[in-house]
């Protein structure tokens, strides 16, 4: 493989029911600016083209072209966010726009909530911690305890992971691994 190939994963495409009431959810959680719409040519159903970003025309494409009453092939889709309140603000947001399903996990080495959108799609928001361990790994986490708490309790269960390493060394051991390639 040439060192130059460094595919890197841009956007992701929601096959949706009713994509008003998308366009309207993923746009007030996730604060995505609608950049394009219309229907397609050559794929003629209606599509919708939203992104946080200048420099991605689109990080989230909805179509409306779901079978009724078919139910959700995604895995779960994911939102990266900075800090403890992000995720709570993201909580907030979510259940005020019609997500269900609502539920906190501490993985040691992110905190995450995990929700459905209006559509049935399993949406993640995460926070990444400084620590390494091996998943899944899945304790439960209640956003509404301190700051101080959730990080001191996520410290202990992650350094009681006979697995545990801080990011910086997984990091670096995953680059070992990327060189060798």
């Amino acid at each position: 493989m040439p060192s130059s190939y460094a595919p890197r994963l841009a956007h992701m495409g929601i096959a949706c029911f009713d994509i008003e009431r998308m366009i309207d959810f993923y746009t007030s959680v996730f604060d995505l600016q609608l950049t394009d719409r219309g229907v397609g040519f050559t794929f003629p159903y209606p599509l919708a083209f939203m992104s946080a970003r200048s420099d991605q025309h689109h990080q989230v494409a909805l179509s409306q072209n779901r079978p009724a009453g078919s139910p959700s092939t995604i895995m779960q889709v994911s939102f990266k966010v900075d800090t403890i309140d992000a995720l709570r603000e993201a909580r907030r947001r979510a259940l005020d726009k019609g997500a269900t399903a609502m539920r906190g996990l501490n993985h040691a080495n992110a905190l995450s909530i995990y929700c459905l959108d209006p559509e049935g799609n399993t949406l993640e928001v995460y926070l990444d911690t400084p620590w390494y361990v091996t998943q899944p790994h899945g304790d439960p986490l209640d956003l509404d305890r301190p700051d101080e708490e959730i990080w001191a309790e996520t410290e202990r269960i992650a350094k009681a992971d006979p697995t545990f390493m801080p990011q910086a060394e997984w990091a670096a051991r995953f680059e070992a691994r990327q060189r060798q390639l």
